[in-house]
């Protein structure tokens, strides 16, 4: 089915506010990714201030042709289409007009306030978390751009806090052995952070649940940690959905004195909209080497050690833990760069700048477009109960 485009102004006009989110220092679009929009057609328009974390300057984003607002409310108010990184407060939503398109990572599942208020506010939402993971949407992937990047960051940050170097050094005063790093999940975030720890010399173990990890694991240098599910475990669009509490319990047993004996431990296991697995227990915890650094990447969905606390690092008999929640906030300019071109593939995939072209059976805007004239259309949320959010 295919609706009518109707264009709101001779051109669509796009509006970038500046992060809400504490400590987040990414931005929606560079100057670069303003300058080709502008090109397409498109008129668009940054709050002050919204770039610099990211070292992009206000004067930047005039020079590319964008204008400037000191307003926010006047800035969401006069959009047809807002861009964001993090999902938007309620009060950005109650500032956008009827029929105006937002696009950014929403997590719906777990932010049904902002949902609800955007079919009330009849706003079209789409979700860059819900983007298929299809090979013609890559260029829009924002899930596997940020935690790339999360990845490099993570080893980064355990390098940093360790009390040793990575490789193995032979001096006249004696060999040092490499470090061993135990690296869970082997998704995107994970396997960039076996290549940059192989690449500062470490001994890299990894554990997936998923046996198919294991060839890219083994590409890379990892080594494999071998442990066959069961019936239990679900996946979908590369993800594990769901594994019962026996299985976990399997793959903590097996992956104890593998924990205990390591320097470094990086955690990267996510279950979409659910609560993140614990896969290093204070047993282990207790058990590890004095000196010992966890990296726990899950921390905002409530970790996978029992002990890491979200946005602190803190050390718990005698282990470094850190639970830093935003890492590729850490990494803003690069962050943003890759954030901007995959939301404007999205956008010029969805629309010209006379309109949208709301192909709602097409497979792209079919998975990202989560509300629309004042309804839930996303799939996996047309079951919620309004009443219920």
């Amino acid at each position: 089915m295919r609706e009518n485009s109707t264009p709101l102004r001779v051109a669509l006009k796009i509006a970038v506010p500046k992060e809400s989110r504490i400590q987040e220092n990414r931005v929606a679009l560079n100057p670069e990714v303003v300058q080709a929009l502008l090109s397409q057609g498109f008129e668009c328009e940054i709050e002050s201030g919204a770039g610099i974390q990211s070292s992009y300057t206000d004067a930047a984003y005039t020079s590319s042709g964008a204008r400037i607002s000191s307003d926010r409310k006047a800035l969401i108010s006069a959009a047809d289409i807002v861009l964001m990184v993090n999902p938007p407060q309620i009060a950005d939503i109650e500032q956008m007009r009827e029929g105006a398109v937002l696009i950014s990572f929403m997590w719906a599942s777990m932010h049904p306030e902002l949902v609800q208020m955007c079919c009330t506010k009849k706003i079209s939402s789409f979700s860059m978390d819900a983007v298929p993971r299809i090979s013609r949407a890559q260029k829009m992937d924002a899930l596997s751009s940020q935690s790339n990047l999360a990845g490099y960051k993570t080893v980064l940050l355990a390098a940093n806090a360790s009390g040793k170097i990575f490789p193995m050094l032979m001096t006249a005063a004696g060999t040092i052995k490499p470090a061993k790093v135990v690296i869970m999940g082997a998704g995107v975030a994970g396997l960039q952070a076996i290549a940059t720890a192989k690449r500062l010399g470490a001994i890299v173990e990894v554990s997936d649940i998923r046996p198919e990890t294991k060839e890219q694991v083994e590409s890379l240098g990892g080594k494999f940690i071998e442990l066959k599910g069961d019936e239990s475990m679900k996946t979908e669009g590369g993800y594990v959905k769901s594994v019962s509490e026996d299985f976990l319990k399997k793959q903590q047993e097996l992956l104890f004195k593998h924990i205990t004996q390591a320097d470094i431990v990086i955690t990267t296991a996510l279950i979409p909209g659910k609560k993140a697995p614990v896969l290093v227990t204070e047993e282990m915890v207790k058990n590890m080497k004095p000196g010992s650094v966890i990296v726990d990447m899950a921390t905002e969905q409530g970790g996978n050690c029992s002990l890491s606390e979200m946005d602190k690092t803190v050390v718990k008999y005698g282990v470094t833990i850190i639970g830093e929640s935003n890492l590729p906030s850490l990494l803003s300019t690069n962050a943003s760069e890759l954030y901007a071109k995959n939301i404007s593939t999205l956008l010029l995939h969805l629309a010209t700048k006379d309109g949208f072209k709301w192909e709602m059976d097409e497979e792209i805007t079919k998975g990202a477009l989560i509300t629309h004239q004042g309804e839930i259309v996303h799939p996996s949320l047309k079951t919620l109960e309004k009443a219920s959010l």
